[in-house]
């Protein structure tokens, strides 16, 4: 299969990462995968919601939107509709169960931690670009807590990544663009962390079914892509803390 730019089909596209792309939050990188753009940025607060009030941990929580003009055409800012649309909601859910599975929460303390994902520029894969890059503003911010004394140690216990993987005329394919999503048979979103398992995975069929062989195939795609990932995520911020 020749894909449209020109990668195999178990390469993910070119990921460049701009640290503190902004200069206010404890943890901030702009992720670029292929044409995706996104502005991770991590807020630390000394408070936690209601529920978890006197019981010594924290929080990890996240925010998704999207510019109205990260697409071909422009969207209505949902600030103006007054409401988040379902798909917002289920993909800042989504951030927040996959950053929350790599933190120790107790040792965070009672504080929050709002991961802020806003897309610049969309061209597929914008959920797990945000969760890529979003553990990497976290874990600037955890380690600028641990240098301010803030906590003892660095709550952080495993590195996440995520990628996503599908069928595209029959072939399985690593890291899928927009027309490649947009029209592949089997579309899958996989998150792990560094110690191979998995976090979360979602899958299904477009118009379609697969095979346990064809979701095998697909893993072990995301597993290598996850991986590949985790090394650049860990380069950054080593330079980063290296200074």
């Amino acid at each position: 299969m020749i894909r449209q730019d020109g990668r195999k089909t178990d390469e993910k596209r070119e990921v460049k990462i701009t640290r503190n792309y902004t200069i206010y939050a404890e943890g901030c990188v702009l992720i670029e995968v292929g044409h995706t753009r996104v502005i991770c940025t991590a807020t630390v607060v000394d408070k936690v919601p209601p529920f978890l009030r006197n019981q010594g941990k924290g929080w990890i929580t996240a925010e998704y939107s999207m510019l109205p003009r990260a697409t071909g055409e422009r969207n209505q800012r949902e600030a103006a509709k007054g409401k988040l649309g379902g798909r917002t909601m289920e993909i800042q859910r989504l951030i927040g169960r996959a950053l929350r599975a790599c933190i120790d929460l107790e040792k965070l303390g009672e504080r929050t931690v709002t991961i802020d994902c806003d897309v610049i520029q969309a061209d597929g894969g914008t959920r797990t670009t945000a969760i890529t890059g979003g553990f990497i503003a976290l874990e600037m911010a955890m380690r600028r807590l641990v240098e301010k004394g803030v906590l003892t140690e660095n709550p952080i216990t495993s590195n996440i990544a995520a990628i996503s993987v599908g069928v595209v005329k029959g072939t399985p394919v690593l890291d899928l663009m927009y027309t490649e999503d947009s029209e592949a048979e089997v579309d899958m979103n996989v998150i792990m962390n560094d110690k191979g398992e998995f976090v979360e995975i979602q899958g299904t069929g477009e118009e379609a079914t697969f095979t346990r062989k064809e979701l095998n195939s697909l893993l072990d795609l995301a597993e290598k892509g996850v991986y590949e990932l985790i090394e650049i995520q860990r380069k950054e911020i080593e330079e980063e803390f290296s200074k």
